[in-house]
């Protein structure tokens, strides 16, 4: 998976780079930075530190890693938030950008970052997130590197305050309608979902009818249907696999296969193996985001999953997280991934 978030202790993290929040000054601060220090080795790690000399706001220098479980550290100085308007933001994107290149020019396979200033420097977490998904996002898009963003525990995660209310609503409201649906359906599935899935699918039919053809005269007469079938003959005319339906959707998207793998956070070994076998049954969080890089709606992301035997549940928050998204046209799996790790769910990709 080329993006992961992971709730750890930074140290630990096993990956050819580790970012360190560094003090401007070649001195041990406190917080991230000490740990660091403490794990690698503070002497060894301050001495080359030393060696640099100041680091600028905004800007990246590296040193050898050391005790870490890494090839190398990169020191990168955040800016200490004022009020938004002293360009915090610029300084603190120019901090993943400058990581992120100075490990491509090591030709780092893996990177793993921390949440950049968000400790005594005090950047407002959402939008320190915000940022580091976003500059993430784009560096992958061109470049083959698995980066990790962690934190120490979710409390030190947050999302912007409406979107986690508006989504702890849809939950909470998804959660009382399955209750009311329980009691007065007698178990049996929503009637009116059922009526409105089955109205949205045959607008698609009509949709695709006049696209396909111009007039009612044109349209093929349909084909006969003996009575009876065998269950070889049923069989032999089974629907569309999974991987047949996923490619067709890569074709009519018109984006080639580097930029769908890329935003679905799938890595490419992934992809070319789902490309030889038609047979491929993935899991449900890459499915899920195959379906999101492609930007489906609800019918059609349900119409591919199926075709992997996966099914969405009005009682699983997983699933009622992904049906949020994609009803208020959340598409960017980066955002997509940061909700479900912060409501401790899977995230997308593999």
């Amino acid at each position: 998976m080329p993006f992961q978030i992971i709730r750890n202790d930074i140290t630990k993290v096993k990956a050819d780079i580790i970012v360190n929040t560094a003090n401007p000054q070649p001195m041990i601060g406190s917080g991230t930075d000490s740990a660091i220090y403490n794990a690698a080795g503070a002497e060894e790690l301050l001495a080359e530190r030393k060696k640099i000399g100041n680091i600028k706001s905004g800007e990246a220098a590296v040193t050898p890693a050391f005790g870490l479980s890494a090839k190398y550290i990169i020191h990168t100085v955040g800016p200490a938030w004022e009020d938004g308007k002293h360009g915090e933001c610029d300084v603190l994107r120019s901090c993943y950008e400058k990581s992120l290149a100075l490990a491509a020019e090591l030709s780092a396979k893996s990177i793993a970052f921390p949440l950049i200033a968000t400790g005594v420097y005090s950047f407002p977490k959402d939008e320190a997130l915000s940022i580091a998904l976003s500059t993430i996002s784009k560096f992958l898009l061109s470049h083959d590197m698995k980066v990790i963003l962690v934190v120490f525990d979710r409390k030190a995660f947050e999302l912007s305050g409406k979107l986690v209310g508006d989504i702890d609503e849809y939950i909470d409201e998804h959660s009382v309608s399955q209750i009311r649906d329980a009691e007065y359906y007698d178990g049996y599935e929503n009637i009116e979902y059922i009526r409105r899935r089955a109205a949205q699918r045959l607008e698609r039919l009509e949709q695709f009818k006049e696209a396909d053809y111009e007039s009612e005269d044109s349209l093929p007469a349909p084909a006969a249907v003996p009575d009876e079938l065998s269950l070889d003959q049923i069989l032999d005319n089974a629907g569309e696999t999974f991987q047949q339906r996923l490619f067709q959707l890569i074709d009519a998207s018109g984006m080639d296969d580097v930029t769908v793998y890329k935003k679905a956070n799938i890595d490419r070994k992934v992809f070319s193996r789902i490309r030889c076998k038609v047979d491929y049954k993935p899991k449900k969080k890459t499915a899920v985001a195959f379906a999101i890089a492609l930007k489906l709606d609800l019918p059609t992301m349900e119409d591919l999953l199926s075709r992997a035997e996966i099914a969405f549940s009005p009682s699983n928050k997983f699933d009622l997280i992904i049906t949020y998204c994609v009803n208020n046209g959340i598409y960017d799996i980066f955002e997509i991934n940061a909700i479900l790790f912060k409501y401790g769910q899977p995230i997308l990709g593999e």
